[in-house]
């Protein structure tokens, strides 16, 4: 049995719990503190870094009698971050162990707090944990580690999926999952489901078997110059005709990008506008959020119309190099795009919503971008 010493966010209880596999009723705990070392902050704030430091004292929980079982879970949740075990002696003078990160992992001079770290990061954290411990005996910490930038940006979505804006005047029915395997994961999931739900008449279906893809939340956003009344389009290849077998890979379509974990929807859409075709929005107009595919897909776009200065020559050539991005813009007048979506040109779904949407509040828009300028 070992006495395990925690400093950061396992001392967040639910967190602890989910790594563990088991309730912390079922632990012995207390708060204790480690004299000369100090909590500070990741780069961004995510996760705590343990470092020596004179004089200060890091405040943590002390649980003791931790099992073989329960080490071996704590090693592949903490192992693929250079964190490992360490020998140490509490301020009480009771022996511990404790993660300790190697010198490698980066660390900023800000204090990591467990307050703001649960009140900013908390619930993802937690979703991100349902999908590593879920991979517990499945895959190595390594490559848990390696995908963990896209577990936290699926567990990002879980977050923003409790404030959505949709649902009104549907049924809020009992759903019962018999069983959930994840079949595949990297970029994106595949979840097998069998799971039973409400019926119309109050009953309850028979146990269905169905696939979900999982992917992550999107900003999608039209440039509109108001003045000039002419969009911006991107244009690159996409793995959806590809895997079709479309005859047309290379589509035109808005600027869209994933939301990033903390990133809020209308900050991934400023972001990926520059990123992409170099521009920057005066302002953006919210058009609405939507499932792709809510039948088989997780995918939800948060869709704007950014408005900006399109000049001639505006966009060219673009995309982060470090994601294999190739992507080129292309100016057009409204009207031409209006024709393109009329003739069933427009092949994208979220652009043709958005060219329509823009239709109806273009005089809008326009009267007042010219009143400004004038």
């Amino acid at each position: 049995m070992k006495n395990l010493f925690f400093y950061g966010s396992l001392r967040h209880v639910p967190l602890l719990e989910f790594v563990l596999g088991r309730d912390a009723d079922q632990l012995d705990l207390s708060a204790v503190a480690l004299a000369d070392h100090a909590v500070l902050a990741a780069p961004g704030g995510v996760f705590p870094v343990l470092v020596p430091q004179a004089g200060a004292v890091a405040q943590g929980i002390l649980v003791r009698g931790l099992s073989e079982a329960d080490v071996a879970r704590l090693r592949f949740y903490e192992g693929g971050f250079d964190y490992d075990l360490s020998q140490i002696t509490l301020i009480s003078g009771a022996q511990a162990e404790v993660f300790m990160p190697s010198p490698a992992v980066e660390v900023t001079e800000a204090a990591w707090t467990l307050d703001r770290w649960e009140q900013d990061w908390g619930a993802m954290s937690l979703a991100a944990a349902d999908e590593v411990m879920a991979a517990y005996g499945v895959a190595s910490p390594e490559e848990i580690a390696a995908r963990f930038p896209r577990i936290r940006a699926r567990a990002w979505s879980r977050v923003l999926a409790k404030s959505g804006r949709h649902g009104q005047g549907v049924l809020d029915g009992r759903v019962e999952i018999v069983d959930r395997r994840r079949a595949h994961t990297n970029f994106f999931g595949l979840d097998e489901i069998r799971l039973r739900h409400e019926t119309f008449d109050g009953g309850m279906s028979e146990v269905l078997d169905r696939a979900v893809f999982i992917s992550s939340d999107a900003a999608v956003v039209l440039p509109y110059d108001p003045v000039r009344d002419r969009v911006l389009l991107v244009e690159q290849i996409r793995l959806g005709a590809v895997g079709r077998h479309d005859s047309v890979v290379w589509q035109m379509e808005p600027v869209a990008g994933l939301v990033d974990p903390g990133e809020r929807p209308e900050d991934a859409a400023h972001r990926e506008a520059f990123e992409e075709a170099g521009l920057r929005f005066v302002a953006l107009e919210p058009v609405g959020e939507c499932y792709a595919s809510p039948g088989s897909s997780t995918d939800f776009f948060h869709l704007y119309v950014g408005l900006c200065d399109l000049p001639d020559g505006a966009g060219g050539v673009g995309g982060e190099e470090a994601e294999g991005e190739n992507i080129r813009s292309h100016l057009m007048s409204f009207e031409a795009l209006l024709e393109l979506a009329e003739a069933r040109k427009t092949a994208n779904v979220p652009l043709t919503l958005l060219t329509y949407w823009l239709a109806h509040h273009r005089t809008r828009l326009r009267s007042s971008a010219q009143s400004v300028v004038g």
